[in-house]
């Protein structure tokens, strides 16, 4: 409320034309913008950085928020479906788009979707995990390219925040081309894995399940996204929420985009002979903890993640890179600029001074010959 005051009565304040000869700003609209801030008598001690938080709200609901999922995983374990099921839109109904803008409350949301399609498919399936590598890869280097020119204030930010690994429910853990596929991804993206089709799992098969699955990604050293710790001060109800996402991992999923009634009520779900499953229901499926962590809760922190570790880890990478190709005498296959030395730096500013120099030198040469002239034509 106190902002649309304050909203309403800046473009007010922007008609009024001042005149230092004629006085200041008429009393009733003075003393209806001073309403909107606490008199000295009211808080002495209130100065008003208090409210910084909501001007980086405004700020940021302006601007709008981007994140950028990635699905992977083998053909026909329901990642379309997932993701229609999460955003609750049907992204894949043309494929030629490859984002959408989604709005809720006023806040606005650019969602990207990288899917996979035919991944794992073919007989040998050795490094099929290369293409998602490199298209992490490119989103890296473009973001750095961005960064690294002029134009820095309008950067879109395409880097890929989240990847949703499908493991297949048939078997008895993980397959090697998901160890494979999760060690080659893993230092490059917030990997979080995911059973799919559990509605085909007893829940004793679906405990046992991920309890395998868990240990084989901490036999084979596979660093997938570590949920942030609790502080202290944190309420007894964040830090349950925060250990029930930790035990459910991998989560156990259904997806579905028809509608079900049963029993006076219409939901999501799959029928099938022996009854109805659904979708948003906790005792079927742990698809309401991995929408509610992927988009309510830890959004924000799968961002940070990927800004502070991953990409910096690829940043890092580069520039060691390009500066040892600097001292290798090879920096023109490097199209990026590369940082200047102290050495370099010095070198610079002694021919700049050289320059100069000769500069002041002819300037003083044509100076003489003008003199010269001048006498010479009296």
């Amino acid at each position: 409320m106190t902002y649309n005051k304050i909203k309403q009565i800046k473009k007010t304040h922007l008609n009024i034309v001042c005149d230092d000869m004629q006085g200041a700003v008429e009393q009733p609209q003075l003393e209806q913008l001073l309403s909107c801030f606490p008199s000295p008598d009211q808080d002495k001690e209130y100065v008003g950085f208090a409210t910084l938080p909501n001007q980086v709200h405004r700020k940021t609901v302006k601007k709008g928020f981007t994140f950028t999922l990635i699905v992977a995983g083998e053909s026909g374990l329901g990642k379309s479906t997932l993701i229609n099921s999460l955003f609750l839109t049907d992204l894949y109904k043309d494929r030629k788009v490859p984002n959408a803008e989604d709005g809720e409350k006023g806040i606005k949301l650019r969602l990207t979707i990288i899917d996979t399609p035919g991944f794992g498919d073919a007989i040998n399936n050795t490094e099929s995990w290369r293409h998602v590598e490199d298209y992490i890869d490119q989103q890296f280097e473009q973001y750095f390219r961005d960064e690294s020119g002029l134009n820095r204030r309008n950067i879109q930010d395409n880097r890929v925040h989240c990847c949703l690994y499908f493991i297949s429910p048939f078997g008895h853990g993980l397959r090697p081309l998901d160890v494979d596929c999760m060690r080659a991804l893993h230092e490059k993206v917030n990997i979080i894995p995911v059973l799919a089709k559990a509605d085909s799992l007893t829940p004793a098969e679906v405990c046992r399940k991920k309890m395998k699955i868990r240990e084989e990604i901490k036999q084979f050293g596979i660093n997938i996204y570590q949920f942030p710790e609790c502080d202290s001060d944190e309420d007894e109800d964040f830090k349950t929420q925060e250990q029930i996402l930790k035990n459910s991992i991998p989560f156990a999923v259904i997806g579905s985009n028809v509608q079900v009634e049963s029993k006076g009520r219409k939901f999501r779900g799959r029928v099938y002979p022996w009854g109805v499953v659904e979708v948003e229901n906790p005792a079927h499926s742990d698809f309401l903890l991995l929408r509610n962590m992927l988009v309510r809760t830890h959004m924000q922190d799968l961002k940070d993640v990927t800004r502070e570790i991953h990409y910096e880890n690829y940043r890092a990478q580069c520039i060691q890179n390009m500066t040892q190709k600097y001292q290798d005498g090879s920096e023109a296959d490097f199209p990026l600029p590369l940082a200047i030395t102290d050495t370099e730096k010095e070198r610079l500013i002694y021919e700049k001074d050289e320059e100069l120099r000769k500069m002041q030198e002819v300037l003083e040469r044509i100076q003489e010959q003008m003199q010269h002239s001048q006498r010479g034509g009296c």
